[in-house]
């Protein structure tokens, strides 16, 4: 099964647009959406081509392909207008004998660490920073923003495939690779 990532989407259809095809030529099995999805919250700047309403029917027509968390932005009138949920904290993903916890990372986090085993893997945004590392038998990974990257980081998303972790900018390059 082939898991595809995006966080902090903030509202850009733009940003929006471009994950969704890159999702469709990874031919991913599902789109995890890390939070963040419709508001560009009150630290954040505006967006390009902020238009929550387009961002909205995009996903919605994809909905049956979408497992999405909650993040510090979203809110109950977000999932009032989405076809698929977004309020849970959390979601728990069985991949190749590994439990993920897919959630948006300002609850749990690499200095949070919610209760897992040896060897599963915790998948967070919230940071807009792409990250991979392994920490006490316990796989760490941000895809970064596709949105909103900060720290001179382009706009990415995440891969997760067999047993490697991929980082890619929008054009599908790899922009951090890890094995897990």
């Amino acid at each position: 099964m082939k898991l595809f990532f995006l966080s902090d989407i903030h509202g850009s259809y733009k940003y929006a647009k471009q994950g969704v095809e890159a999702f469709f030529k990874e031919k991913a099995d599902y789109l995890i959406i890390l939070g963040d999805i419709l508001y560009h919250g009150p630290r954040n700047p505006l967006p390009e081509e902020y238009n929550p309403k387009e961002v909205i029917r995009l996903l919605n027509d994809i909905k049956e392909k979408i497992i999405s968390v909650r993040g510090n932005c979203d809110s109950e009138v977000d999932s009032m207008v989405l076809d698929f949920p977004i309020m849970a904290d959390y979601a728990f993903i069985l991949h190749n004998n590994r439990k993920i916890f897919a959630t948006h990372g300002h609850l749990h986090n690499e200095d949070n660490l919610p209760s897992l085993c040896s060897e599963d893997i915790l998948i967070h945004g919230h940071t807009h920073v792409p990250m991979a590392k392994q920490v006490e038998n316990i796989f760490i990974f941000n895809p970064g923003s596709v949105s909103l990257p900060k720290e001179n980081h382009p706009n990415t998303y995440g891969i997760i495939e067999e047993n490697k972790f991929f980082i890619k900018t929008l054009d599908g390059k790899i922009y951090m690779e890890f094995d897990i």
